[in-house]
C-alpha cells in the first residue's frame, strides 16, 4: 500500500510517498481502506518535536491519528463490525501504532464507530480526536441543562466541537474569538460571542453573569489562558482544559474552590487502557451528529494524501479556520 513516511524528525522532517507491507491484523483489529484524515496540532507537535515527546514513534513512521473509511477485512473476536462498514476513528499515529497518512490501516475495533450516516468522509475524518475531546471534558465537568458555560478558543478543533456538545448538553454557551470572521461562526454555532482581544475578562464576566462567573470553563487554548479561566469561573466551579503542560499559579483556582479537569485524550491508545470509551463516545457523537446538533468545521483549504506537507504547513500557520483534512 501508499503511504506517507516521514524519516526524520524536526526542522528536516519531509513526507515522501512509499510503498509499504499491508498491515496484518492483529486479534480484535479491522483492515480499513482510508477515505480522509484530519491534522490535530499533536500531529505537527509529533513532527517537529520528535523524540522529546515520549509517545512519538520510532521512524520511519506513519503519522496521522484521524481517519474515515470503510472496512475491507475484520479480525478475529470483532462482532460488531462487518466488511464495507463504513467506520471513523482515532487510532494511530504514536507509539507502535501506524498512522491514517496510508491507504489503509489496522484499527483497533475498540477505538472506532460507525461514521455518522448525515456527514461526508471528510467531515466525519475531522470529528475523532477533537470531538472526544471536548465530549470528555465537558461530561468531566458535568456540563447540565441551565448552565452558563464559556469555551475559549470557540472556532478551534476542539472549541468549536464544545460549543455545539454544551449546547447539545442544554447549557447556554458563550465563546471566545478574535475578529470578525471567528465572531460570526461562534453566532452561527449558536453560541454568544466574545472578541477575547478588546474585551477584559472582568467586563465579560459581569456583562453576562452578573458578576458571578461561568459555572463551567472549557479552555482549549490553555498555558497561560488558564489564569483567564479561573479569573472567569463561578465559585466552586469546574474548569477543563486540553493544555496543562505549564507553570501557573493556583491561587485564584484555591480561593475560588475550582475543580480543574485535564483531558489528555491519547492515554487509552498509548496505555491500552479503557479503549472500548473511546468507541462509546464516538459512538454518542454519531447520535448527535445525525440528530443535526454537531457538524464539523472544515477549513476551506484542501488537501491530497501527496500534499500532507502543506496540510501541516497550513494548520501550522494558524490562518486555518476549522479543520485541516486530507483527501485519500
Amino acid at each position: 500500500m501508499r503511504a506517507m513516511i516521514i524519516t526524520e524528525y524536526g526542522d528536516n522532517a519531509t513526507f515522501a510517498s512509499k510503498e509499504v507491507e499491508l498491515p496484518v491484523l492483529k486479534n480484535g483489529e479491522v483492515l480499513v481502506k482510508i477515505s480522509a484524515s484530519s491534522v490535530n496540532t499533536v500531529d505537527t507537535m509529533i513532527r517537529n518535536m520528535g523524540k522529546d515527546l515520549p509517545f512519538s514513534p520510532e521512524t520511519p513512521a506513519i503519522l496521522g491519528m484521524d481517519f474515515a473509511g470503510t472496512i475491507k477485512k475484520v479480525g478475529q473476536n470483532v462482532t460488531e463490525f462487518s466488511i464495507g462498514d463504513e467506520v471513523y476513528g482515532c487510532v494511530g499515529g504514536l507509539a507502535d501504532l501506524q498512522g491514517t497518512l496510508a491507504e489503509y490501516v489496522a484499527a483497533d475495533s475498540r477505538l472506532i464507530a460507525l461514521k455518522p450516516n448525515n456527514l461526508t468522509m471528510k467531515e466525519a475524518a475531522a470529528l475523532p480526536l477533537v470531538g472526544i475531546t471536548a465530549y470528555e471534558g465537558l461530561t468531566r465537568a458535568d456540563v447540565k441543562s441551565g448552565q452558563k458555560v464559556l469555551v475559549h478558543g470557540g472556532t478551534g478543533g476542539v472549541g468549536h466541537v464544545a460549543v455545539q456538545l454544551a449546547k447539545h448538553f442544554g447549557a447556554e454557551v458563550y465563546a471566545t474569538g478574535g475578529g470578525d470572521t471567528q465572531m460570526e461562526i461562534i453566532k452561527r454555532l449558536g453560541a454568544k460571542s466574545i472578541n477575547y482581544k478588546t474585551e477584559p475578562v472582568e467586563d465579560y464576566v459581569n456583562k453576562y453573569t452578573d458578576r458571578a462567573g461561568f459555572d463551567v470553563v472549557f479552555d482549549s487554548v490553555g498555558g497561560e489562558n488558564m489564569l483567564k479561566s479561573f479569573e472567569a469561573t463561578a465559585l466552586n466551579g469546574q474548569v477543563a482544559t486540553t493544555v496543562s503542560l505549564c507553570e501557573i499559579d493556583l491561587s485564584t483556582m484555591h480561593f475560588k474552590g475550582l475543580s480543574l479537569h485535564v483531558v489528555f485524550m491519547l492515554i487509552p491508545m498509548l496505555h491500552n487502557f479503557q479503549r472500548e470509551q473511546h468507541g462509546m463516545i464516538l459512538r454518542d457523537i454519531a447520535k448527535i451528529a445525525e440528530a443535526g446538533a454537531l457538524k464539523p468545521l472544515l477549513d476551506e483549504q484542501q488537501f491530497l494524501l501527496e500534499n500532507v506537507g502543506e496540510a501541516y504547513a497550513r494548520l501550522e500557520s494558524k490562518k486555518a479556520i476549522g479543520k485541516v483534512v486530507i483527501e485519500h
